[in-house]
């Protein structure tokens, strides 16, 4: 078994002792050990040893044990032999040694092929040995094993345990175990829901992998992988899965899976983190699609594994961004309340959000593309009023144009950059971001200081003019902006007369020494005024 370990991590235990680790001890090698039968099984566990000569002792078995005889009990007659194998291979032995020398030269032949038949490790000792040291021998390698487990048990426990009084929550712990055992780890809810998964490898493939396994049924201990239960209170327990997609798993991964879902165990019943793992899971999502970490192609389906079930004709990514820092504790309330809010309304989202984030990502589904102005008044209203109810900040909201899963990534990536810009906007129900795309060009300048003196030189004499002053022309001048220099709709927005707006824009004229009926002099004006609102949301 291979296995990940941490950096400073204890050196790997070995899980058990084998019958090619027993054949290998100084004990053994004096008796110049010769497999006859059975070598492709010489990685069985063996569990203890025992003497014996009798004919039935294969009555005394329990299962892995390992035999040695000097062959008084096997029989004269071929049909003896073959069912005294039979019979310690039904019985679950790991493996026969016969001390030749003493009652046998040679191992009879029908012996071995009954061992070769029953894939029972079969093997000759061509120097006599005590089996009293070689008992002795083995099992306090056993002992010394299960010593050794247990020492690692509780170092692990320990770890763990000291992940939680760190302030770390379930995630980290799950990180730490994925990390020792080298494979993805999976947190399911009592219903079979995927609240968390962590893969140390990175590669996109465990929502994959865990998807297939559930939809053959869940899996049990000693099936495709390891699965500890994790009590969570009155409902039913929730499960700790490992998959070995990367390392296989052995006695150490299962001591520490056990371990790991009592540690898990005690922080959900502490602090009820459920909803708060179902939403970064699908924040962790989210994000990886948004970033390109996550193939387009598989997408829909690993939406899917974490029950986004909807087959719509189209998608429409949003993205919230609070004005300050929001808890994990309060972004759950949010979502449990959002989810809710959408729900009533007949509507299928896909919502997450990364830890420590003040952004909210969001996947809703439409029946039909041409629905996407009232989804996103729907939605968008459903954000807020979870917002409102949960969070000490306001949200910025922005909706991104109907896409397929294609392309959803990118759709939510500009949402999220557009949801940082737009919280620098007036307030709205929630912005679109095909009217931002100004505000990202600017947003993606390298040189901000350039900006920033491009911004400062055109608008300097008009903010000049403003500092102090109760009637101010700079809004004028953005409505303006606004409004691609229609005065008309100018002067109906600030509820001006026309006689009152023209007084004023003649003023700007002469302040900033433009012509506002120039197109290229407005455009410079317009970029000006977009180049403040980027710097003010990035500074």
């Amino acid at each position: 078994m291979t296995s990940s370990e941490p950096t400073g991590a204890a050196e790997p235990l070995a899980p058990h002792l084998t019958v090619a680790d027993a054949l290998a001890l100084p004990v053994l090698r004096r008796g110049l050990p010769e497999v006859a039968a059975g070598a492709e099984q010489l990685d069985r566990p063996i569990r203890w040893v025992h003497v014996g000569e009798v004919p039935s002792l294969a009555q005394l078995l329990r299962g892995g044990e390992l035999l040695l005889t000097t062959g008084i009990g096997l029989g004269r007659r071929a049909s003896d032999q073959g069912r005294f194998v039979e019979q310690l291979a039904a019985r679950g032995a790991a493996a026969l040694l016969v001390a030749l020398g003493t009652t046998l030269e040679e191992l009879p032949r029908p012996l071995v092929v009954a061992a070769q038949v029953a894939q029972l490790p079969l093997v000759a000792l061509r120097r006599q040995v005590p089996f009293v040291a070689v008992t002795e021998a083995i099992h306090t390698e056993i002992a010394n094993g299960r010593y050794g487990l247990l020492r690692r048990g509780h170092d692990l426990n320990r770890r763990f345990a000291e992940l939680l009084l760190a302030g770390d929550g379930i995630p980290e712990v799950l990180g730490a175990l994925a990390e020792v055992l080298g494979n993805p780890v999976f947190l399911e809810s009592g219903d079979g829901r995927l609240l968390f998964h962590v893969d140390p490898r990175a590669d996109g493939d465990a929502l994959d992998a865990w998807d297939a396994i559930e939809r053959g049924g869940r899996i049990s201990l000693g099936g495709a992988g390891l699965a500890a239960e994790v009590p969570a209170g009155a409902g039913p327990a929730a499960r700790l899965v490992v998959l070995p997609v990367a390392a296989a798993l052995d006695d150490v991964a299962a001591v520490a899976v056990d371990r790991a879902a009592a540690v898990v165990a005690l922080a959900l019943q502490r602090s009820r983190q459920e909803e708060e793992l179902l939403g970064r899971e699908r924040g962790n999502f989210l994000a990886d699609l948004a970033d390109g970490r996550s193939a387009a192609a598989d997408a829909a389906r690993q939406a899917r594994a974490i029950g986004f079930g909807s087959r719509a004709r189209a998608l429409l990514p949003m993205a919230a961004q609070a004005a300050g820092p929001v808890s994990g504790e309060e972004w759950s309330r949010v979502m449990r309340d959002l989810r809710r809010r959408v729900e009533a309304r007949g509507l299928a989202v896909l919502v997450g959000v990364r830890p420590r984030s003040r952004k909210l990502l969001l996947l809703a589904a439409l029946a039909d593309p041409a629905a996407r102005d009232v989804t996103a008044d729907a939605v968008a209203a459903a954000i807020g009023a979870a917002a409102s109810g949960g969070l000490a900040h306001a949200v910025t909201i922005v909706a991104g144009h109907a896409t397929s899963w294609e392309d959803a990534g990118a759709g939510l990536r500009t949402a999220a950059e557009s949801a940082a810009i737009a919280a620098a906007l007036p307030p709205a129900p929630w912005h679109d971001v095909a009217r931002l795309d100004l505000l990202r060009l600017l947003g993606r300048w390298h040189d901000r200081d350039a900006l920033a003196r491009f911004a400062e030189r055109t608008l300097e004499p008009l903010l000049a003019h403003d500092r102090g002053r109760k009637h101010q022309l700079l809004p004028t001048l953005e409505a303006l902006c606004a409004r691609s220099g229609q005065k008309a709709e100018t002067a109906r927005a600030l509820h001006l007369n026309r006689q009152a707006l023209y007084q004023r824009l003649a003023r700007i004229e002469q302040l900033l020494e433009v012509d506002l009926d120039d197109p290229e002099q407005l455009l410079a004006l317009n970029v000006a005024l977009q180049a403040r609102t980027v710097l003010a949301a990035v500074a």
